[in-house]
């Protein structure tokens, strides 16, 4: 996982986005019960997996490789609009 967050140029980054992935599986489980923190969780993971889409398009990865943030992102998408 190091060298792919060099890969991308965010080595700075790569605790602060484990630690946001972390919450937000937290909080879709939390959402299990509490139905807007589930929301809200799904939410935020769609944004950052739509920032992961822009980042793989912005080294040119191929569509493979781009394939599984983008499917993460619209499930998490689904799950914020759809009420969880």
């Amino acid at each position: 996982m190091r060298k792919e967050y060099d890969r991308y140029g965010l080595e700075k980054f790569r605790s602060l986005v484990g630690v946001l992935q972390v919450l937000g599986a937290i909080g879709l489980l939390v959402g299990l019960h509490t139905s807007w923190i589930g929301q809200f969780s799904a939410a935020g993971l769609a944004l950052m997996m739509l920032c992961g889409v822009g980042v793989r398009i912005k080294i040119k990865d191929t569509v493979i490789q781009t394939i599984p943030a983008f499917a993460y992102m619209v499930l998490n998408a689904y799950l914020a609009f759809a009420g969880y």
